[in-house]
Protein backbone atom coordinates (compact mmCIF):
# COMPACT_ATOMS: atom_id res chain seq x y z
CA UNK A 1 0.00 0.00 0.00
CA UNK A 2 3.13 2.49 0.91
CA UNK A 3 4.79 1.60 -2.50
CA UNK A 4 1.29 2.39 -4.37
CA UNK A 5 1.02 5.97 -2.03
CA UNK A 6 4.38 7.05 -3.66
CA UNK A 7 3.47 5.76 -7.26
CA UNK A 8 0.10 7.92 -7.19
CA UNK A 9 2.43 11.26 -5.60
CA UNK A 10 5.17 10.99 -7.51
CA UNK A 11 2.25 10.96 -10.78
CA UNK A 12 0.44 14.42 -8.89
CA UNK A 13 3.97 15.79 -8.49
CA UNK A 14 4.18 15.09 -12.49
CA UNK A 15 0.90 16.35 -13.39
CA UNK A 16 1.67 19.48 -11.29
CA UNK A 17 5.00 20.03 -12.84
CA UNK A 18 2.95 19.59 -16.29
CA UNK A 19 0.51 22.31 -15.69
CA UNK A 20 3.18 24.80 -14.39
CA UNK A 21 4.88 24.19 -18.11
CA UNK A 22 1.73 24.80 -19.89
CA UNK A 23 1.11 27.64 -18.32
CA UNK A 24 4.86 28.92 -18.53
CA UNK A 25 4.46 28.20 -22.26
CA UNK A 26 1.20 30.29 -22.07
CA UNK A 27 2.34 33.24 -21.08
CA UNK A 28 5.54 33.47 -22.57
CA UNK A 29 4.00 32.89 -25.71
CA UNK A 30 1.36 36.03 -24.90
CA UNK A 31 4.13 37.96 -23.91
CA UNK A 32 6.08 37.32 -26.97
CA UNK A 33 2.91 38.13 -29.17
CA UNK A 34 1.69 40.80 -27.78
CA UNK A 35 5.27 42.29 -27.55
CA UNK A 36 4.91 42.16 -31.56
CA UNK A 37 2.16 44.20 -31.78
CA UNK A 38 4.34 47.64 -30.07
CA UNK A 39 7.86 47.01 -31.38
CA UNK A 40 7.80 49.81 -34.32
CA UNK A 41 10.88 50.99 -32.61
CA UNK A 42 12.59 47.88 -33.16
CA UNK A 43 12.75 48.52 -36.99
CA UNK A 44 14.20 50.68 -39.15
CA UNK A 45 12.09 51.34 -42.09
CA UNK A 46 8.91 53.69 -40.86
CA UNK A 47 5.91 51.99 -40.26
CA UNK A 48 2.36 53.84 -39.97
CA UNK A 49 -0.65 52.70 -38.24
CA UNK A 50 -4.11 52.88 -40.26
CA UNK A 51 -6.62 54.78 -37.94
CA UNK A 52 -9.63 55.53 -40.58
CA UNK A 53 -10.27 54.38 -44.00
CA UNK A 54 -12.34 56.01 -46.98
CA UNK A 55 -13.47 53.52 -49.27
CA UNK A 56 -14.04 53.96 -53.18
CA UNK A 57 -16.73 52.65 -55.46
CA UNK A 58 -15.32 49.63 -57.02
CA UNK A 59 -14.67 49.98 -60.85
CA UNK A 60 -15.07 46.44 -63.00
CA UNK A 61 -12.33 45.55 -64.97
CA UNK A 62 -11.83 43.57 -67.91
CA UNK A 63 -8.92 42.26 -69.93
CA UNK A 64 -8.41 40.77 -73.62
CA UNK A 65 -9.12 37.03 -72.29
CA UNK A 66 -12.09 38.26 -70.69
CA UNK A 67 -10.79 38.07 -67.35
CA UNK A 68 -13.01 40.22 -64.54
CA UNK A 69 -11.48 41.66 -61.28
CA UNK A 70 -13.07 44.71 -59.45
CA UNK A 71 -10.30 47.45 -58.34
CA UNK A 72 -11.15 49.44 -55.37
CA UNK A 73 -9.67 53.01 -54.27
CA UNK A 74 -8.79 53.55 -50.49
CA UNK A 75 -8.02 56.47 -48.73
CA UNK A 76 -5.75 55.38 -45.79
CA UNK A 77 -5.30 57.74 -42.79
CA UNK A 78 -2.64 57.21 -40.66
CA UNK A 79 -0.08 58.21 -38.03
CA UNK A 80 4.18 57.52 -37.98
CA UNK A 81 5.19 55.17 -35.16
CA UNK A 82 8.81 55.25 -35.15
CA UNK A 83 11.78 57.28 -36.62
CA UNK A 84 12.32 60.54 -37.10
CA UNK A 85 8.71 61.13 -38.40
CA UNK A 86 7.17 59.53 -35.33
CA UNK A 87 3.84 61.14 -34.37
CA UNK A 88 3.37 62.67 -37.94
CA UNK A 89 0.12 62.00 -39.80
CA UNK A 90 -0.51 61.27 -43.17
CA UNK A 91 -2.91 60.27 -45.96
CA UNK A 92 -1.93 57.88 -48.65
CA UNK A 93 -3.85 56.34 -50.93
CA UNK A 94 -4.19 52.06 -52.06
CA UNK A 95 -6.22 50.39 -55.04
CA UNK A 96 -6.73 46.67 -54.42
CA UNK A 97 -8.23 44.41 -56.60
CA UNK A 98 -10.99 41.50 -55.56
CA UNK A 99 -8.97 38.85 -56.67
CA UNK A 100 -5.85 40.20 -54.68
CA UNK A 101 -3.51 38.92 -56.97
CA UNK A 102 -0.56 41.47 -56.67
CA UNK A 103 -2.57 44.21 -53.80
CA UNK A 104 -4.03 43.43 -50.42
CA UNK A 105 -6.91 45.39 -49.07
CA UNK A 106 -6.18 47.78 -45.71
CA UNK A 107 -8.13 48.30 -42.65
CA UNK A 108 -7.83 49.76 -39.60
CA UNK A 109 -5.82 48.70 -36.80
CA UNK A 110 -3.49 47.63 -40.31
CA UNK A 111 0.45 48.41 -39.34
CA UNK A 112 1.95 49.03 -42.68
CA UNK A 113 5.94 49.42 -44.01
CA UNK A 114 6.03 53.22 -45.52
CA UNK A 115 8.53 54.84 -48.10
CA UNK A 116 8.57 58.63 -46.68
CA UNK A 117 9.01 61.32 -49.26
CA UNK A 118 9.72 65.06 -48.66
CA UNK A 119 9.02 67.63 -51.19
CA UNK A 120 9.19 71.36 -50.60
CA UNK A 121 8.53 71.23 -46.88
CA UNK A 122 5.68 68.58 -47.77
CA UNK A 123 5.86 65.07 -46.20
CA UNK A 124 4.46 62.14 -47.40
CA UNK A 125 4.53 58.40 -48.20
CA UNK A 126 3.54 55.54 -49.89
CA UNK A 127 2.58 52.17 -48.60
CA UNK A 128 5.49 49.26 -48.96
CA UNK A 129 4.01 46.75 -47.19
CA UNK A 130 1.93 44.90 -44.50
CA UNK A 131 3.93 44.40 -40.94
CA UNK A 132 3.49 40.47 -40.37
CA UNK A 133 5.77 39.98 -37.14
CA UNK A 134 2.88 39.25 -35.36
CA UNK A 135 1.42 36.28 -36.97
CA UNK A 136 4.81 34.78 -37.65
CA UNK A 137 5.76 34.93 -34.13
CA UNK A 138 2.68 33.19 -33.17
CA UNK A 139 2.75 30.48 -35.30
CA UNK A 140 6.35 30.15 -34.13
CA UNK A 141 5.41 30.33 -30.84
CA UNK A 142 2.43 27.80 -31.28
CA UNK A 143 4.69 25.37 -32.94
CA UNK A 144 7.57 25.15 -30.69
CA UNK A 145 4.82 25.62 -27.52
CA UNK A 146 2.96 22.21 -29.16
CA UNK A 147 6.37 20.31 -29.66
CA UNK A 148 7.80 21.06 -25.43
CA UNK A 149 4.30 20.53 -24.20
CA UNK A 150 3.49 17.31 -26.05
CA UNK A 151 6.74 15.51 -26.50
CA UNK A 152 8.83 17.58 -24.40
CA UNK A 153 12.76 16.59 -24.72
CA UNK A 154 12.06 15.14 -27.97
CA UNK A 155 10.84 18.17 -28.91
CA UNK A 156 13.27 20.12 -27.79
CA UNK A 157 15.58 18.20 -29.67
CA UNK A 158 13.76 18.24 -33.14
CA UNK A 159 13.46 22.21 -32.64
CA UNK A 160 17.21 22.55 -31.87
CA UNK A 161 17.75 20.46 -35.18
CA UNK A 162 15.45 22.62 -37.25
CA UNK A 163 17.25 25.56 -36.15
CA UNK A 164 20.28 24.07 -36.42
CA UNK A 165 19.86 23.32 -40.30
CA UNK A 166 18.25 26.78 -40.46
CA UNK A 167 21.70 28.31 -39.73
CA UNK A 168 23.62 26.24 -41.65
CA UNK A 169 21.47 26.99 -44.76
CA UNK A 170 21.91 30.14 -43.96
CA UNK A 171 25.98 29.59 -44.08
CA UNK A 172 25.65 27.64 -47.58
CA UNK A 173 23.75 30.80 -49.46
CA UNK A 174 26.33 33.14 -48.17
CA UNK A 175 29.17 30.50 -49.51
CA UNK A 176 27.49 29.94 -52.37
CA UNK A 177 26.99 33.60 -52.69
CA UNK A 178 30.60 33.96 -51.96
CA UNK A 179 31.90 31.95 -55.20
CA UNK A 180 29.29 33.38 -57.35
CA UNK A 181 27.40 30.09 -57.80
CA UNK A 182 30.19 27.98 -59.56
CA UNK A 183 30.48 25.34 -56.31
CA UNK A 184 26.54 25.14 -55.53
CA UNK A 185 26.26 21.07 -56.29
CA UNK A 186 29.30 20.77 -53.72
CA UNK A 187 27.89 23.25 -51.27
CA UNK A 188 24.41 21.57 -51.07
CA UNK A 189 25.74 17.71 -51.38
CA UNK A 190 28.17 18.58 -48.68
CA UNK A 191 25.08 20.06 -46.54
CA UNK A 192 22.61 17.27 -47.19
CA UNK A 193 25.13 15.29 -45.47
CA UNK A 194 25.44 17.88 -42.47
CA UNK A 195 21.62 17.80 -42.48
CA UNK A 196 20.97 14.49 -42.37
CA UNK A 197 24.08 14.36 -39.34
CA UNK A 198 22.89 16.82 -37.57
CA UNK A 199 19.16 15.80 -37.23
CA UNK A 200 19.47 12.08 -36.44
CA UNK A 201 21.88 12.94 -33.83
CA UNK A 202 19.92 15.38 -32.19
CA UNK A 203 16.93 13.56 -32.62
CA UNK A 204 18.54 9.92 -32.19
CA UNK A 205 21.26 10.25 -30.13
CA UNK A 206 24.65 8.68 -30.58
CA UNK A 207 23.40 4.95 -31.55
CA UNK A 208 23.44 2.27 -33.66
CA UNK A 209 20.14 3.18 -34.75
CA UNK A 210 21.41 6.82 -35.35
CA UNK A 211 23.82 5.24 -37.67
CA UNK A 212 21.65 2.76 -39.73
CA UNK A 213 19.36 5.52 -40.69
CA UNK A 214 21.83 8.04 -41.41
CA UNK A 215 23.63 5.52 -43.93
CA UNK A 216 20.31 4.18 -45.34
CA UNK A 217 19.40 7.83 -45.67
CA UNK A 218 22.83 9.11 -47.73
CA UNK A 219 22.33 5.93 -49.88
CA UNK A 220 19.26 6.40 -50.95
CA UNK A 221 19.34 9.96 -51.40
CA UNK A 222 23.13 9.17 -53.45
CA UNK A 223 20.86 6.40 -55.52
CA UNK A 224 18.14 8.33 -56.48
CA UNK A 225 20.48 11.21 -57.66
CA UNK A 226 22.34 8.89 -59.86
CA UNK A 227 19.37 7.42 -61.63
CA UNK A 228 18.56 10.32 -62.81
CA UNK A 229 21.73 11.30 -63.65
CA UNK A 230 21.94 8.26 -65.75
CA UNK A 231 18.50 8.89 -67.25
CA UNK A 232 19.30 12.20 -67.98
CA UNK A 233 22.66 11.28 -69.63
CA UNK A 234 20.70 8.17 -71.84
CA UNK A 235 18.10 10.80 -72.74
CA UNK A 236 19.92 13.78 -73.06
CA UNK A 237 17.90 15.97 -70.78
CA UNK A 238 14.68 16.34 -73.28
CA UNK A 239 12.04 17.88 -71.74
CA UNK A 240 13.81 19.79 -69.32
CA UNK A 241 12.71 23.38 -69.14
CA UNK A 242 15.44 24.88 -67.02
CA UNK A 243 14.34 28.38 -68.63
CA UNK A 244 11.08 27.66 -66.65
CA UNK A 245 13.21 28.46 -63.31
CA UNK A 246 12.23 31.83 -62.17
CA UNK A 247 14.55 34.44 -61.10
CA UNK A 248 17.44 32.15 -61.35
CA UNK A 249 21.03 34.18 -62.20
CA UNK A 250 23.35 31.35 -62.06
CA UNK A 251 23.68 28.01 -64.02
CA UNK A 252 20.15 26.48 -63.99
CA UNK A 253 21.72 22.59 -64.26
CA UNK A 254 23.63 22.80 -61.23
CA UNK A 255 20.99 24.67 -58.97
CA UNK A 256 18.31 22.36 -59.93
CA UNK A 257 20.44 19.20 -58.73
CA UNK A 258 21.51 20.74 -55.57
CA UNK A 259 17.38 21.27 -55.32
CA UNK A 260 16.45 17.67 -55.95
CA UNK A 261 18.91 16.53 -53.74
CA UNK A 262 17.30 18.56 -50.65
CA UNK A 263 14.16 17.44 -51.49
CA UNK A 264 15.10 14.08 -52.15
CA UNK A 265 17.01 13.66 -48.84
CA UNK A 266 14.40 14.90 -46.48
CA UNK A 267 11.89 11.99 -48.27
CA UNK A 268 13.93 9.49 -48.24
CA UNK A 269 15.09 10.15 -44.10
CA UNK A 270 11.27 10.44 -43.19
CA UNK A 271 10.53 6.87 -44.62
CA UNK A 272 14.11 5.47 -43.56
CA UNK A 273 12.91 6.81 -40.08
CA UNK A 274 10.21 5.28 -39.94
CA UNK A 275 11.30 2.06 -41.11
CA UNK A 276 14.48 1.43 -39.06
CA UNK A 277 12.50 2.69 -35.91
CA UNK A 278 9.54 0.49 -36.06
CA UNK A 279 12.71 -2.39 -36.62
CA UNK A 280 13.69 -1.56 -33.68
CA UNK A 281 10.60 -1.43 -31.70
CA UNK A 282 10.04 -5.28 -33.30
CA UNK A 283 13.26 -6.30 -32.64
CA UNK A 284 12.52 -5.17 -28.47
CA UNK A 285 9.28 -7.40 -28.40
CA UNK A 286 10.75 -10.35 -30.49
CA UNK A 287 14.58 -10.87 -29.57
CA UNK A 288 14.33 -14.09 -31.64
CA UNK A 289 13.28 -12.83 -35.29
CA UNK A 290 16.32 -13.83 -37.50
CA UNK A 291 17.82 -11.34 -39.87
CA UNK A 292 15.53 -13.08 -43.00
CA UNK A 293 12.59 -11.63 -40.80
CA UNK A 294 13.80 -8.72 -40.24
CA UNK A 295 13.68 -8.00 -43.63
CA UNK A 296 11.04 -9.01 -44.61
CA UNK A 297 9.56 -6.95 -41.68
CA UNK A 298 11.42 -3.97 -43.63
CA UNK A 299 9.82 -4.62 -46.42
CA UNK A 300 6.47 -4.97 -45.73
CA UNK A 301 6.65 -1.57 -43.17
CA UNK A 302 8.35 -0.21 -46.16
CA UNK A 303 5.37 -1.24 -48.94
CA UNK A 304 2.69 0.50 -46.16
CA UNK A 305 4.27 4.22 -45.75
CA UNK A 306 5.80 4.30 -49.33
CA UNK A 307 2.45 5.33 -50.86
CA UNK A 308 1.34 7.76 -48.85
CA UNK A 309 4.72 9.35 -48.64
CA UNK A 310 4.61 9.57 -52.26
CA UNK A 311 1.01 10.94 -52.02
CA UNK A 312 2.64 13.99 -49.68
CA UNK A 313 5.09 14.77 -52.26
CA UNK A 314 2.60 15.02 -54.95
CA UNK A 315 0.52 16.84 -52.96
CA UNK A 316 3.10 19.95 -52.14
CA UNK A 317 3.93 20.05 -55.15
CA UNK A 318 0.65 20.42 -56.87
CA UNK A 319 -0.31 23.15 -54.01
CA UNK A 320 3.32 24.88 -54.85
CA UNK A 321 2.15 25.22 -58.87
CA UNK A 322 -1.62 25.36 -58.32
CA UNK A 323 -1.80 29.38 -58.35
CA UNK A 324 0.85 29.87 -61.06
CA UNK A 325 -0.65 27.25 -63.51
CA UNK A 326 -4.25 28.83 -63.18
CA UNK A 327 -2.99 32.25 -63.96
CA UNK A 328 -1.14 30.76 -66.84
CA UNK A 329 -4.65 29.31 -67.92
CA UNK A 330 -6.64 32.24 -67.49
CA UNK A 331 -4.24 34.32 -69.87
CA UNK A 332 -4.65 32.51 -72.53
CA UNK A 333 -1.68 29.80 -72.73
CA UNK A 334 -1.85 26.01 -73.51
CA UNK A 335 -2.46 22.97 -71.22
CA UNK A 336 0.63 21.92 -72.98
CA UNK A 337 2.64 25.05 -72.55
CA UNK A 338 1.64 25.41 -68.93
CA UNK A 339 2.90 22.19 -67.79
CA UNK A 340 6.07 23.21 -69.24
CA UNK A 341 6.88 26.69 -67.90
CA UNK A 342 5.30 25.69 -64.00
CA UNK A 343 5.01 21.93 -63.64
CA UNK A 344 7.65 19.86 -65.72
CA UNK A 345 10.68 20.43 -63.37
CA UNK A 346 8.31 19.50 -60.44
CA UNK A 347 6.92 16.27 -61.88
CA UNK A 348 10.87 15.57 -62.33
CA UNK A 349 11.98 16.18 -58.95
CA UNK A 350 8.71 14.40 -57.38
CA UNK A 351 9.84 11.57 -59.47
CA UNK A 352 13.60 11.44 -58.13
CA UNK A 353 12.23 11.91 -54.66
CA UNK A 354 9.72 8.71 -55.50
CA UNK A 355 12.66 6.78 -56.80
CA UNK A 356 14.81 7.20 -53.64
CA UNK A 357 11.55 6.36 -51.55
CA UNK A 358 11.09 3.04 -53.71
CA UNK A 359 15.16 2.27 -53.51
CA UNK A 360 15.25 2.94 -49.17
CA UNK A 361 12.53 0.32 -48.83
CA UNK A 362 14.90 -2.55 -49.47
CA UNK A 363 18.48 -0.81 -48.45
CA UNK A 364 16.45 0.03 -44.69
CA UNK A 365 15.61 -3.46 -44.34
CA UNK A 366 18.87 -4.62 -45.31
CA UNK A 367 21.47 -2.64 -43.28
CA UNK A 368 18.91 -2.62 -40.40
CA UNK A 369 18.63 -6.79 -40.49
CA UNK A 370 22.64 -6.94 -40.88
CA UNK A 371 23.38 -4.49 -38.03
CA UNK A 372 20.38 -4.50 -35.62
CA UNK A 373 21.88 -5.65 -32.19
CA UNK A 374 20.73 -9.62 -31.30
CA UNK A 375 19.64 -7.81 -28.43
CA UNK A 376 17.84 -4.64 -28.03
CA UNK A 377 17.56 -2.66 -24.66
CA UNK A 378 14.20 -1.45 -23.67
Amino acid sequence: MGERAIIVQKFGIQQTHRWWAWLLVLLVGAVVVVGTHYDAALYRDPIMRVTAVTQQKATKETDDFQNVDYQTGQTLHGVILNGRYRGNRLTVSNTYSASGAMDQRYRVGSQLFVVAHQHHGKFSATVKDRKRDTPLVFMIWLVVGLLLLILRFSGLMAFLSVAANGVLFFLAILLNGATQGAQVLWIFGSLSIGFAALTLWLVLGRTRQMLITLATTLGGTLLSIVVALTVFHLTHERGMFYESMQYVTQLPRPLFLAETLLGSLGAVMDESTDIISSLYALKRERPELTPRQIFKSGRQIGSTIMGPLINVLFFIFVADTFPMALLYLKNGNSWGYTFSMNMSMGVVQSLISGIGIVLAVPLASYLASRWLPKEVRA
